[in-house]
């Protein structure tokens, strides 16, 4: 034995934790390798079907595939956004063919299931694998085993592998739209809110919507606004309308938002200086800026090393409405006229406002819908006096009377900018009747 001779309780102490040390020491190394990828194939041309749709099944039905992102933050990895069973799925591998030298080689994945999961037995997951060191590769295969024929594997291309310079300053990601959506009228305002604010880019996982809503989308895919991402994820599994599992056999929450949502930052983390994360019936409205790129600047001078921002949501009833803007014009499109809602619910004891983000998506690792949970840099907590985020929807707190409620209207600063707009848009789509 090392140890054997060893007289005193003190030697022996310095014995066994200088065993331990190496034996730990040894396990790490093995760990290490163990990832880093192999060639099982030289010299072949890569085959293989390309992957076309958003969502994507592996043999078995316990790993769905949603893309994959080049991640050179600290090591160079091939980072898969994925849905995976929590306790089902323990291994994975990442299959890459290099176009280079024809080499196969075969990378151990890690497999990160989102802590935000709620208690559903699929969550959102980063899949993530060691790159060969020798090249780049453009495509990669997940496969439940390290042996097979790589030709009968589904091929990903693996996005943001060449750097990009920003194409836009804000870009909102809206995820899931889906309950055949047609609240037209609040959405075609956000739209355009965003738009004065200083968006750009909407990107919206679309689930299902009504044929009316189909109509807009069109019009704002074709003007260059909103991007839309196919989301069929009910038709991989049960669905829950909520956000915490409630027992009743579903597989995954809000029709899997936050796997959205993540995938959202990855896909624009080369071409948008921010990232807005929120949904379609939030606006992030500023209280001492004109516009977002304002008060962005701003808030990063007076907190440097801030890479996520967060915003208070507050509740402005669509139950209690104020008689000003009540343009008739609209009254035939189906949805809720934001301008005529400017009566906010007060604060309730003893509970947090939940909050929604701007982020630098380069900064983001991870994020859940009212947090991120893990990121690299600081997180602010925006003060309500310099933006609070405009949610109209029904009310959370029953039906309060009138003057329980506080009149804030912050939203009507913009009034003649979001009513031409308005107007521009419902006429183009032809949803407008003459008066």
């Amino acid at each position: 034995m090392l140890c054997a001779g060893k007289k005193s309780y003190f030697a022996a102490a310095v014995c066994i934790t200088t065993v331990t040390s190496m034996l730990a020491v040894s396990y790490l190394k093995l760990q290490r390798l163990s990832h880093q990828p192999e060639v099982i194939q030289e010299g072949r041309r890569c085959r293989g079907k390309i992957a076309i749709s958003t969502i994507t099944a592996l043999e078995g039905n316990k790993t769905f595939i949603i893309s994959p992102y080049f991640d050179d933050r600290e090591s160079k990895v091939t980072r898969v956004i994925g849905i995976v069973h929590h306790e089902d799925v323990k291994q994975l591998y990442c299959w890459f063919c290099c176009q280079a030298n024809g080499n196969i080689y075969v990378s151990t994945a890690k497999i990160d299931v989102h802590s935000d999961r709620f208690g559903f037995p699929y969550g959102a997951t980063d899949i993530v694998c060691l790159e060969p060191k020798d090249c780049d590769p453009t495509y990669v295969s997940i496969h439940q085993s390290p042996y097979g024929n790589i030709d009968q594997l589904p091929r990903f291309e693996i996005k943001n592998r060449k750097p990009e310079t920003f194409s836009v300053d804000f870009t909102v990601c809206i995820s899931a739209m889906f309950g055949n959506y047609n609240n037209v009228l609040q959405f075609i305002q956000s739209m355009e809110m965003y738009k004065i604010l200083g968006v750009q880019k909407v990107v919206i996982y679309k689930n299902n919507c009504s044929h009316l809503m189909e109509k807009v989308l069109k019009f704002y895919i074709e003007e260059g606004t909103v991007e839309v991402i196919p989301w069929p994820i009910d038709s991989h599994l049960r669905v829950s309308y909520s956000w915490r599992f409630l027992q009743d056999e579903t597989h995954i929450g809000y029709y899997g938002q936050i796997t959205a949502l993540n995938d959202c930052v990855y896909r624009n983390m080369q071409r948008s200086k921010f990232v807005v994360l929120n949904d379609a019936d939030e606006i992030i409205l500023p209280l001492k800026h004109p516009d977002w790129k304002t008060m962005m600047n701003s808030l990063q001078r007076q907190n440097p090393g801030a890479s996520v921002f967060l915003f208070e949501n507050h509740i402005f009833p669509e139950t209690v409405s104020s008689h000003t803007f009540n343009i008739s014009s609209w009254n035939t499109v189906p949805g809720v006229n934001i301008l005529q809602h400017v009566y906010r619910e007060p604060d309730r004891n003893k509970v947090t406002n939940p909050r929604k983000m701007i982020v630098d998506p380069r900064k983001v690792i991870q994020t859940s819908v009212h947090s991120v949970l893990r990121a690299y840099g600081k997180t602010m907590y925006v003060p309500m006096d310099v933006a609070l985020i405009y949610h109209c929807r029904k009310g959370l707190q029953g039906n309060l009377p009138r003057e329980s409620l506080i009149r804030d209207t912050t939203l009507w600063r913009y009034n003649s900018s979001l009513i031409m707009n308005v107007n521009k848009v419902l006429s183009q789509t032809m949803l407008q009747t003459q008066n």
